[in-house]
């Protein structure tokens, strides 16, 4: 199989419509350390791509934008070395909006990052469907 080499931008959740979605209460989520995941199911897939996503580090927590732009540098490419397997498990015409967020007050390393990203999608994977709970483990 051959693993996906780029983030397209079509890829990319820009949609100031889907991302408020997310945050309206209604998404689920879960947090994987450093990281949080909150998705929708969305439509269809858009430019044939079945997830889109965004990716957030808190100006709160890293004043400079330098270190935000570094940490989110980190975990798309954490997220473009392992969605392959995610596109791999999801069915034909199965579509989501995901918004990752970085929760950690310091950088964090980035086989720690790669690691999260890739429980996360092992996680979403497994309680994706609306009768799995997610218990929180």
């Amino acid at each position: 199989m051959k693993q996906e080499k780029k983030m397209y931008r079509a890829e990319r959740l820009k949609s100031r419509k889907a991302i408020e979605g997310l945050f309206s209460g209604a998404s689920p989520s879960f947090g994987q350390y450093p990281l949080r995941l909150v998705y929708q199911k969305a439509e269809a897939a858009r430019a044939g791509f079945p997830v889109q996503a965004a990716f957030s580090v808190p100006k709160r927590k890293f004043k400079r934008a330098t270190d935000r732009n570094y940490i989110r540098r980190k975990v798309r490419e954490a997220w473009r070395k392992h969605k392959h397997r995610l596109y791999l498990k999801l069915e034909e015409g199965e579509a989501y909006d995901f918004m990752i967020l970085y929760t950690a007050k310091e950088p964090a390393p980035f086989d720690e990052i790669e690691r999260a990203v890739n429980i996360m999608i092992k996680r979403f994977l497994k309680y994706r469907k609306p009768g799995n709970r997610d218990p929180k483990a």
